[in-house]
């Protein structure tokens, strides 16, 4: 057959498949006339083994085939695949096949012989279907990154420098690493990073690295196929998968285990991947943003991190202030909680000295433990105005916690503060360690690792267990 150079329109990807070469073949050619990236099967075998190698934006199936016929190839698309819309191809005597066809989760069906306009038609409100349900599953974290890019705060130098930054490299499609510890704000400048992109309308995945066990992390990133291991019921898109032509945001990427950081170099210097249990490598286009509360270069040190995965990563590398750094920002800060935390209720405000109590605490637990004691301040005080006693602050490392000058604090290194204060909370907390992980705005992976690396006592008589 005569090959037919496609018609720069849509770009979007259709499977045909049906078992009649000549239909086959002159559908094929005229999807390419007006633009369409094509590829063809010719029984439901083919059609099944391609769609778990790559996807398709719109599938035009035919119900009668022989072995394996449409309305299989169909539950098995419905069950396994991420986005494709299907269009089943029919006869005017198999009608009501098709009808029951939609029930299983088909688009529409065309009857043979088809009208090319008509069908043309019915592809265009699949991919415009298609598109709604991928803005539907996106929506709710969508909506929260658009809250959050709304509200981004801060007037300090230090804050500004990150922003300055931040506007050079967003268009870029480099690779980023946020360093900043823990509370300070690393997700909501990588939602800014994604608004102020050239990928703003693509997808956005977030993965919390810190919060999924290491036997399923992989999983997460990079799928498996159905049947790799005992839990596998169905095949399953990794986020990588997921995230193609768009952003993906890895938080805590320190916690990635030495088996799995190669796996993550091969897919930023490849862009290729393979699902658990696939043998077929597959290919996605994502931009990549980590954030670390971790030090790399000590950790590259320890041999617990690749060196040249860090490279990879580092591209361009961001430190966000803590918030005692940038206590300007406090009481812009503290007013964007109280409008948020008031949840449509009359607003309370801070008194002078209260105000003035807060710009001088020394905030170890940034800009996330700011807003926790907004929130229980605006719990826990009856009057329209907070006072200095309505404050509670986890902080008690030193004699007068509130004054960061003190000749106590200015000899405490940041890590001596931070690790004083993990103890108090989880003194107050009983040891309940999963209470304290929450408390303090971390996971509870990242918990443990701060108790071994402070060589923090946990008594034996208080419970071992994360929730005890």
């Amino acid at each position: 057959m005569t090959s037919i150079e496609p018609k720069p329109k849509t770009g979007a990807s259709i499977l045909v498949v049906d078992d009649e070469k000549l239909f086959r073949d002159v559908l094929t050619a005229k999807l390419l006339e007006n633009g369409y990236v094509t590829d063809n099967a010719i029984n439901g075998i083919e059609a099944i083994n391609k769609i778990q190698r790559q996807q398709y934006d719109v599938i035009l199936l035919d119900i009668k085939m022989p072995r394996v016929n449409g309305i299989e190839v169909l539950k098995h698309i419905s069950e396994n695949t991420l986005s494709s819309e299907v269009i089943m191809l029919t006869t005017f005597t198999d009608v009501r096949t098709a009808v029951e066809t939609v029930k299983l989760g088909a688009y529409d069906y065309v009857t043979k012989p088809y009208n090319l306009t008509e069908l043309l038609q019915t592809i265009e409100r699949a991919l415009e279907h298609r598109k709604l349900k991928l803005e539907n599953v996106l929506l709710k974290s969508e909506l929260d990154r658009r809250h959050q890019v709304k509200n981004v705060i801060g007037e300090s130098p230090a804050f500004q420098q990150v922003l300055d930054t931040v506007y050079k490299v967003a268009p870029t499609d480099s690779n980023i690493l946020i360093n900043g510890a823990s509370g300070s704000g690393k997700e909501v400048v990588a939602n800014l990073i994604y608004k102020l992109s050239q990928r703003k309308d693509k997808p956005f995945v977030a993965l919390d690295c810190a919060s999924i066990p290491e036997n399923l992390l992989e999983s997460e990133l990079f799928g498996h196929e159905r049947g790799a291991f005992t839990d596998a019921m169905v095949l399953k898109h990794g986020m990588v998968e997921v995230a193609n032509n768009g952003t993906m945001f890895l938080d805590e990427i320190g916690e990635i285990s030495m088996s799995i950081q190669p796996k993550l170099l091969r897919f930023l210097q490849t862009g290729e991947f393979r699902r658990i249990g696939g043998t077929q490598a597959m290919k996605a286009n994502v931009r990549l943003i980590a954030a670390t509360n971790r030090n790399l270069k000590e950790m590259v040190k320890e041999g617990t991190f690749r060196e040249d995965l860090l490279f990879r990563l580092n591209v361009i590398s961001l430190m966000l202030p803590p918030l005692s750094d940038r206590r300007e920002d406090i009481p812009e800060l503290v007013e964007y909680f109280l409008q948020m935390k008031s949840r449509g209720k009359e607003t309370k405000k801070f008194s002078p000295a209260a105000m003035d109590k807060l710009v001088n605490y020394y905030w170890p637990g940034n800009v996330r433990e700011l807003e926790n004691m907004v929130e229980r301040a605006i719990i826990l005080t009856s009057a329209d105005l907070i006072e200095p006693q309505d404050i509670m602050l986890d902080y008690a490392g030193v004699n007068d916690p509130v004054v960061p000058n003190t000749s106590e604090v200015g000899k405490m290194s940041l890590s001596d503060m931070e690790r004083i204060h993990i103890e108090r909370v989880l003194k107050e907390q009983n040891f309940n360690k999963r209470q304290a992980a929450d408390i303090l705005g971390i996971s509870l992976r990242t918990l443990y690792t701060k108790i071994y690396d402070y060589q923090i006592h946990i008594p034996s008589t208080r419970g071992a267990s994360s929730g005890s």
